[in-house]
C-alpha cells in the first residue's frame, strides 16, 4: 500500500513507539490520527506536524471512546487504511511475592488496556475500512498493525500479566487476518525487544549500560524510528500479512 494520502490511526501515537511512527508516516505524505489520553503532548505534536495531523483524546479499553475517535478520523479525512497499535502498559508484579499474591486488579488492567484494548480499537477500524473502495491492485483497503513483545515468547519474572497481554495479541492475529482477508484488510504483528523508549531515561546510566551489552548484535538498544521503518516496510508490502516480527537484535530473554 502506498502511504501518501493514506489515513492512519496510531494509538499511543503521542510518545515513543506510537510517536516514531506517527512522524515517519506523516513524512511520507500519511494523513495520521493520534489516539492518545494525553493531551498536552498530542496537542503538541499536532502543532508541529501541520493539519495533516489530528489528535483524539481516546481510552482504548472504552467502547464508546474508541467509537468517536473513529468516527472523527474518518469525518476528518474521509476513511481509514492503516491502524497502528501501540497503546499499552508493563506493570509488573510477582505471582507470588513478598506482599502477597499477584493484584487481580491489576492483572485485569494490563490484560484490558494491551489486549482488549487493541482487539476494540482493532475491530472498529476495520468497520470503516471494509467498507471502502480497494486502493491498489489486489484489492487492499486496510492494514493493521498491532505490537506484541519478545516477552511473549520470554517473559521475565514479574510478567505474568504482560506477557499473557502480549502472548494473546500474537494468537489472535492470525484468526482475525483470516477474518478480514476477504476484506482486503492484512494483520500483521511488531514484536520489539529493548526499545530505548522515554521510559529508558529514567533509568541510571549503568543499567542501560548493562541492557546496550546484553543485545547480541548490534550491542544497543533499538532506536523508536526502527520499529516505525518497520511498520512502514509492513504498510508497503502488500504480501506480508499473518506474520509477526521480531525485532530484537536477537535478544533471548533471561529469566530476571
Amino acid at each position: 500500500m502506498n502511504i501518501d494520502g493514506k489515513v492512519a490511526i496510531i494509538t499511543g501515537g503521542a510518545s515513543g513507539l506510537g510517536e516514531a511512527t506517527a512522524r515517519r508516516l506523516s513524512a511520507l505524505g500519511a494523513k495520521v490520527v493520534i489516539f492518545d489520553m494525553n493531551a498536552e503532548r498530542g496537542a503538541a505534536l499536532v502543532k508541529e506536524l501541520g493539519d495533516s495531523v489530528l489528535f483524539q483524546s481516546v481510552n482504548v479499553t472504552d467502547e464508546a471512546s474508541v467509537q468517536a475517535g473513529i468516527a472523527a478520523a474518518a469525518a476528518a479525512f474521509g476513511g481509514i487504511h492503516i491502524c497502528c497499535n501501540y497503546a499499552g502498559v508493563a506493570d509488573a508484579a510477582k505471582t507470588l511475592g513478598k506482599e502477597g499474591a499477584f493484584p487481580l486488579a491489576l492483572f485485569q488492567k494490563v490484560i484490558n488496556i494491551n489486549l482488549i484494548g487493541t482487539f476494540n480499537v482493532l475491530r472498529l477500524a476495520a468497520e470503516v475500512m471494509a467498507k471502502q473502495e480497494p486502493v491498489g491492485e489486489d484489492g487492499a483497503r486496510g492494514v493493521i498493525i498491532n505490537t506484541a513483545s519478545v516477552a511473549a515468547f520470554e517473559g521475565q519474572m514479574g510478567q505474568a500479566a504482560y506477557s499473557a497481554s502480549k502472548g494473546g495479541i500474537v494468537g489472535m492475529m492470525l484468526p482475525i487476518a483470516r477474518d478480514l482477508a476477504n476484506f482486503g484488510i492484512r494483520v500483521n504483528t511488531i514484536a520489539p525487544g529493548l526499545i530505548h523508549t522515554p521510559m529508558m531515561e529514567s533509568l541510571p546510566k549503568n543499567v542501560v549500560e548493562g541492557l546496550n551489552a546484553s543485545v547480541p548484535n548490534p550491542k544497543r538498544l533499538g532506536r523508536p524510528d526502527e520499529i516505525a521503518h518497520l511498520a512502514q516496510f509492513i504498510i508497503e508490502n502488500d504480501y506480508i500479512n499473518g506474520e509477526v516480527v521480531r525485532m530484537d537484535g536477537a535478544i533471548r530473554m533471561q529469566p530476571r
